[in-house]
């Protein structure tokens, strides 16, 4: 996808996270599961406890000092986009600390477009040839590309890479990893947001 369309989809069709948090929890409040057929009332009940990871994070978690001085550091406009599903355990505990972060500086305009329906652009990003969300992109406001980030901080993907090689259920793997990002609490995040962003404050130097 040519630049200036890209930048354009992202704008026009992305959800603040505000919008996209509203739209979140109406459909895990008010949606009939009675009414989804097999595959949504699977994702739903994901969905419901999703958003109990989301509220979570959002009344627990606080930058810290370090991470607010290395987003202050933007001096100019930057556009984040973030694939993501509501029905994604990884975004329900990751999505509420990027927007947290975002909302430090008044130069970032935080975007969440739906993967499966943007699969186009999903597909620009992939990691090991998936389409693994959350994916993090920042932009210029022009559409030049400054860093990309997810879907899992490195630690998580560890956690989840020696699951699979014991051959332990994907269920036990993702209580493992869920009760890892309960204890850490961000900090991994924090420290892998703080490294993109001072790296990237070098380069402009």
């Amino acid at each position: 996808m040519e630049t200036a369309k890209l930048i354009a989809t992202i704008l026009n069709e992305g959800s603040t996270y505000s919008d996209y948090f509203s739209e979140f929890q109406r459909y895990a409040e008010e949606t009939d599961p009675e009414s989804l057929d097999e595959t949504a009332r699977n994702q739903w009940d994901f969905i419901r406890l999703n958003l109990q990871r989301s509220i979570r994070v959002s009344k627990t978690y606080t930058p810290s000092d370090e991470l607010r001085e290395a987003v202050l550091q933007i001096d100019e406009p930057q556009i984040w986009m973030v694939l993501s599903e509501n029905w994604c355990g990884d975004s329900a505990q990751i999505l509420p600390q990027i927007a947290k972060i975002a909302e430090l500086s008044e130069h970032i305009d935080l975007r969440i477009l739906a993967r499966d329906s943007h699969s186009d652009i999903m597909d620009e990003y992939l990691t090991k040839g998936k389409r693994s969300i959350p994916k993090l992109v920042a932009f210029t406001e022009n559409g030049k590309e400054l860093f990309q980030w997810g879907p899992r901080p490195a630690e998580a993907v560890d956690i989840f890479a020696a699951g699979l090689a014991a051959g332990e259920p994907k269920n036990a793997i993702l209580a493992k990893l869920h009760g890892w990002y309960a204890r850490n609490r961000g900090k991994a995040i924090e420290e892998e947001f703080i490294k993109a962003l001072q790296k990237l404050a070098a380069l402009s130097v």
